[in-house]
């Protein structure tokens, strides 16, 4: 057995935003069998009742994160269940493709209401517990926050929104002794990853493929693991994640070229495809009304 696969997570009490599928499930089904306590997060009562009950019973609430009140509320009491806290990973996130200039602006709202808003209103609640010297919080970013894509810019744009929300945290918690990391993962084998890129839409420009081809899960689950028990500043998931982003413009123009073919008739698929989001979303009120 390899030492360095087994970090030490033991005792450890972790709180889990997005935890009823994709990353966030496999996550907790993880720590928990390494020995951490955890809680979760989401809006999808079955399928977290089923992941807590691999879980040891973990205390679980339903909790849309785009919401500050509700956010405030079930962290404090799972806080509580819990007996304290000393991770928080804010990884509740959803996608959909959005044509940026004739596409329905609802979609970049709701992107913005649980990708950035939800984050942060995560970090707010959860904050004030981890402010000790075993305390680390994890802001699941994106290589898209980085690597911009047609028809993803909502989710780009969220996601890089969500990424300076870890970096400026982390300059604000140094004196408390607590750390902060940020996830960059290419496309995962999650259904968020089967459902994005599974429109007419974006088969229009990749074909029925991804751009960067389908990467197994483990290894992103494994490196969030040596993470939390490091506290590490960062975390990647393919390897070659890390060597992409110190040189994003270069990347950025590989993309474009190779992307050049297939936008515009993807962009008028896009405008009339009822392409859903990665997970269902409750229905928000909206923040702001827009003039008659």
């Amino acid at each position: 057995m390899k030492l360095w696969a087994v970090p030490d997570v033991a005792g450890r009490k972790v709180l889990i935003t997005g935890a009823a599928r994709g990353i966030g499930a496999a996550l907790a089904r993880q720590l928990h069998a390494h020995g951490a306590s955890v809680a979760l997060l989401g809006i999808e009562p079955e399928l977290l009742a089923e992941v807590a009950a691999d879980c040891g019973d973990a205390p679980w609430r339903y909790c849309d994160v785009g919401d500050h009140a509700q956010v405030e509320r079930v962290v404090e009491t799972l806080v509580a269940e819990l007996g304290g806290l000393d991770v928080v990973v804010a990884n509740a996130g959803v996608a959909r493709q959005l044509a940026l200039l004739g596409g329905d602006p609802t979609v970049m709202e709701q992107m913005l209401a649980v990708n950035v808003l939800g984050v942060y209103y995560t970090l707010r609640a959860a904050g004030p517990y981890i402010s000790h010297p075993r305390g680390y919080a994890l802001v699941v970013s994106s290589l898209a926050a980085s690597v911009n894509l047609p028809l993803a810019g909502a989710y780009s744009a969220s996601k890089a929104a969500a990424e300076t929300l870890g970096h400026t945290l982390r300059h604000e918690l140094r004196h408390t002794g607590a750390k902060v990391g940020v996830g960059y993962f290419a496309e995962l084998d999650t259904e968020m990853t089967s459902r994005g890129f599974g429109t007419a839409a974006a088969h229009a420009i990749l074909g029925r493929s991804t751009v960067s081809g389908v990467a197994p899960l483990a290894p992103a689950i494994d490196g969030i693991e040596r993470a939390i028990a490091r506290r590490r500043r960062q975390v990647v998931s393919p390897w070659w994640v890390a060597a992409v982003l110190p040189f994003r413009a270069v990347a950025q123009c590989l993309v474009d070229f190779t992307l050049r073919r297939g936008v515009a008739e993807a962009l008028e698929i896009a405008r009339a495809e009822d392409a859903p989001f990665t997970t269902d979303q409750p229905v928000r009120k909206r923040r702001m009304e827009r003039p008659a």
